[in-house]
């Protein structure tokens, strides 16, 4: 049955519902909520993964208390004026015979009261490690109110017409902080001993089961490992989901790791391995003869059809790779493998924009939150079909050629260099960073079921353009690193990033590198020369090196791995002028001066100024005339992928 995945679209039973596939679309935070509401932009969202063949989705996490209200766009699960969205929600989802259960969830002390203006509770008053906020220790009334508020929430999420409930048990909940001896120090009935310890979920579990009755799905998701010293172990959490699983309550058990201490291990980005997670979900599974589920960075199908095949797990969460392309769970099954868009873990679009309170994203896929106009089967046969010459083979330019050819319209795109990728091709060379070049892999593959014909080689001038007689022309030509304003920095031996990456220059044994970006572009360049057996020391205004890395989850893993490889900082140095190898500046704070000498090179990281040469001599001369990407203005990939598909639809 579907050819080479014999697991992975077989039925799975969960308590009384029978799940089509095993691919879920596990809970994770999306920033649309209106007024604490679920609202349009959630039906759409999620049905949009149902028709893509989902067997399984769980909404982002609710609350089920007014002290819990850890972000803005948090839905308030305990309001009964949520059940017309619960409707509206699990109707569409329902349409595609996909299943769907509702995640609540009170983040205890690592809520926020700034929102709320209310004590943010805690079993003991620990600080949370990224919040710092001192919760109150919840006193006997606060828990019997918990619990009743979790009973409530359980009821309108049964009357709006969910499957199943999955209770938060994992890296941000209140009920994993009564079960870790980092945040449950109390010495009442509640704290002390494992069985303790186990006291609040368990009864938690209890009165919603009682809720909701016992032929409804009721799970949890449970931290398996919160990997910090003092913290829960993997063996600690095989013994809780035993008792667990003993107190014939549950119907399944979802696993995820970690906590607010090591968040970069929650949503990995590709710096960490695929399937990460594996290890922990079975060695729950292990122990267990509940239905177990896995999430973490399982990007594609065969690697989750092998974990199933393995034993390893019942059931994978694949969340990325279904905001990444909501149709792969269909494109799979139908043997359409090579179709599939596959996240690459970049986590821009995702944890970085929900991270800033933004509503989530995606790099290469711009039609997130947007897929009631712009969801799967929206690109529509443009009216008049047209000649359309693109320059630019990089992202902008295979996007914007993708969706014109989809509608279409007769596409030639030109690429000056030997291979598509533009700047991709020369990101992925940083230290880690390889796994970006599958956003150029992505779109060659849709390119190949396409019309598109693909020049190489072939520097587009505006003379050329006007010998073509295009109807449409998009100048995808992206930007260059900027030369540096500073006194000196034309010298010798003073290197851009793109020379350091591509080794087109010697940069001797000692590099001095100034990170003026803040992102990858520094961090993963200064990593690779440390591979190089280069001595680096990077100099940065800002409080930190990679000062843009945070939200992406990526800032603290950076900063190990080039501390691991003898890689020194100096931040808050502003750099005044560059003498022969020699840079002088001040700090920011004492503007105490301070010169910087014995290295070979110096190396910088400026970010970039456009390409628009092309553009600024067609201006006037062509019709129908469009810039898109680096060439207005250097950003990041998700810009260019943006305004490629925009203008693809537009023309």
């Amino acid at each position: 049955m579907y050819g080479q995945f014999k697991y992975l679209f077989s039925p799975l039973q969960i308590g009384r519902v029978v799940v089509p596939n095993r691919i879920s679309f596990s809970s994770h935070l999306t920033n649309f909520a209106e007024y604490n509401l679920p609202g349009e932009r959630h039906v759409y969202y999620l049905a949009e993964r149902a028709k893509g063949g989902a067997g399984l989705i769980v909404t982002e996490e609710q609350s089920v208390h007014p002290t819990d209200h850890s972000y803005e766009k948090l839905i308030d699960a305990f309001k009964p004026e949520v059940i017309p969205g619960y409707r509206q929600i699990c109707r569409a989802v329902h349409e595609y015979e996909t299943k769907i259960f509702a995640q609540l969830n009170h983040n205890g002390g690592q809520g926020d009261g700034s929102y709320s203006r209310l004590p943010i509770l805690g079993p003991s008053p620990v600080p949370d490690f990224m919040f710092r906020e001192v919760p109150k220790e919840m006193e006997m009334e606060d828990i019997r109110e918990v619990i009743e508020y979790f009973c409530r929430a359980a009821g309108y999420v049964r009357e709006g017409g969910f499957d199943g409930i999955e209770l938060q048990i994992g890296h941000s909940s209140l009920m994993r902080q009564f079960l870790s001896p980092l945040t449950n120090l109390r010495t009442d009935e509640y704290g002390g001993s494992l069985e303790n310890r186990m006291k609040f979920p368990l009864e938690v579990i209890e009165a919603v089961r009682r809720t909701v009755g016992a032929d409804y799905t009721l799970g949890i998701r449970l931290c398996a490992d919160e990997m910090v010293q003092g913290g829960l172990t993997l063996e600690d959490t095989k013994e809780m989901a035993r008792l667990f699983e003993a107190s014939k309550k549950i119907d399944f058990i979802d696993t995820t790791l970690a906590t607010f201490y090591n968040l970069y291990l929650v949503g990995a980005s590709m710096h960490s391995p695929l399937g990460y997670t594996i290890p922990l979900a079975a060695g729950i599974k292990e122990v267990v003869e509940l239905p177990v589920f896995c999430t973490g960075r399982i990007n594609d199908p065969v690697m989750a059809e092998r974990v199933l095949a393995d034993g390893q797990a019942d059931m994978i969460g694949m969340v990325r790779a279904q905001i990444c392309d909501p149709e792969m769970a269909n494109k799979a099954k139908e043997g359409r493998l090579e179709e599939i868009r596959s996240c690459v873990a970049d986590n821009q679009g995702c944890y970085g924009r929900v991270g800033l309170n933004k509503s989530i994203g995606c790099i290469q896929n711009p039609n997130i939150g947007f897929e009631k106009e712009r969801g799967a089967g929206s690109i529509k046969p443009a009216p008049i079909k047209k000649k359309v010459l693109i320059a630019g083979g990089g992202p902008a330019g295979l996007r914007a050629a993708v969706v014109a050819a989809q509608r279409g319209h007769a596409v030639t795109l030109y690429e000056k260099a030997d291979k598509l990728g533009g700047q991709v091709n020369i990101a992925a060379l940083g230290a880690g960073r390889e796994e970006i070049g599958a956003v150029i892999r992505n779109e060659e593959n849709q390119l190949k079921f396409l019309p598109v014909e693909i020049v190489l080689n072939k520097e587009v001038t505006a003379e050329f353009v006007m010998e073509q007689k295009p109807d449409v022309v998009i100048v995808a030509t992206g930007s260059v690193p900027k030369e540096s304003p500073l006194p000196g920095a034309d010298g010798p031996h003073i290197f851009n990033v793109w020379q350091a990456l591509l080794n087109e220059k010697d940069v001797g044994e000692k590099v001095l590198f100034i990170d003026n970006d803040g992102h990858h572009q520094a961090t993963a360049t200064a990593e690779l020369l440390a591979e190089r057996d280069r001595k680096v020391h990077i100099v940065t205004s800002s409080p930190t090196i990679g000062s843009e890395l945070g939200p992406p989850q990526d800032q603290y893993l950076s900063h190990q791995r080039l501390a691991q490889k003898g890689v020194t900082f100096t931040p808050d140095f502003a750099v005044v002028e560059i003498k022969g190898v020699e840079v002088n500046g001040l700090n920011y704070y004492n503007n105490e001066w301070h010169t910087f000498s014995d290295y070979d090179s110096v190396v910088y990281a400026l970010g970039n100024r456009a390409e628009d040469g092309l553009y600024k001599s067609l201006k006037g001369q062509i019709k129908e005339l469009y810039r898109i990407g680096d060439c207005v203005a250097p950003r990041k990939i998700d810009m260019a992928i943006l305004e490629g598909e925009n203008v693809g639809r537009m023309i």
